[in-house]
């Protein structure tokens, strides 16, 4: 991905600025190599603005989308504004990014550890009661429990225990390989915790559920492949940070 950044500063009527770029998104919106856009208003200076646009490749910009069949038709909504554009540049993102704490991690909106570790001791119970997929876990270590937990509380936005203290990625994926885990056990898996998450009292907006569920069934699937006969999957990676997405989190 590359970022390409077109500064303006805009004389007159912004207001008609703001329409015809309004009318112009619609080709962006339509094009395969565009991954999202976003026109900013400067606070300080009202008539300066900065368009953000996320492209696979500069390549794909420059060559896909402006020498394909959707640009005359952007450019022919902006072309009044070439004269104000005052930088447009491709940005390589870094390895500096993250989040602030004006919003509150999934971890931290769950209740923390002790959620955490509700969540999977009562999952637990049901899971060792189930034709489906307790077979799985028949001879399941007493502190699995508390070891997914810290999985969880790490995917979550919590403290990397599990990266610490167990071994990640490597440690949790040395579980499911070879088990052939068929679709009936990870549905019924999932289920089960939704149901446990109910039971436990974990938060029930919709922005937080729909983000749990959301990792239940990335992670579910990938257990999957990961554990049929002769899959090879990498054995080294990160354990994966899971958030929001793009709601809001709840806060009435």
């Amino acid at each position: 991905m590359t970022v390409e950044y077109i500064r303006y500063r805009v004389p007159g009527d912004t207001a008609e600025f703001e329409q015809a770029y309004g009318r112009a998104a619609r080709f962006l919106a339509l094009a395969p190599q565009c991954a999202d856009y976003e026109l900013s208003r400067c606070t300080e200076e009202p008539g300066t603005y900065i368009l953000r646009i996320t492209w696979s490749s500069p390549e794909d910009h420059l060559k896909g989308f402006r020498q394909g069949e959707l640009f005359p038709g952007f450019l022919a909504e902006i072309r009044p504004y070439v004269t104000a554009v005052e930088e447009m540049r491709h940005y390589e993102p870094t390895a500096v990014r993250g989040t602030g704490g004006a919003v509150p991690s999934l971890y931290e909106w769950a209740g923390g550890a002790e959620a955490f570790e509700r969540l999977t001791e009562r999952f637990y119970a049901k899971v060792t009661a189930d034709d489906v997929v307790g077979p799985l876990f028949a001879h399941m270590d007493p502190a699995h429990p508390k070891f997914v937990a810290m999985w969880l509380a790490e995917v979550f936005g919590g403290p990397s225990r599990y990266t610490d203290e167990r071994g990640g990625y490597a440690h949790m994926l040395a579980h499911h390989l070879g088990k052939a885990i068929t679709e009936p056990q990870r549905r019924r898996w999932v289920n089960l915790l939704a149901d446990a998450a109910d039971d436990v009292g974990l938060p029930d907006d919709p922005e937080f559920r729909a983000a749990f569920m959301g990792y239940l069934e990335w992670g579910t699937r990938l257990a999957i492949a990961n554990s049929q006969p002769g899959a090879n999957p990498p054995r080294e990676a990160p354990v994966p940070h899971w958030g929001w997405g793009v709601a809001p989190p709840y806060l009435g």
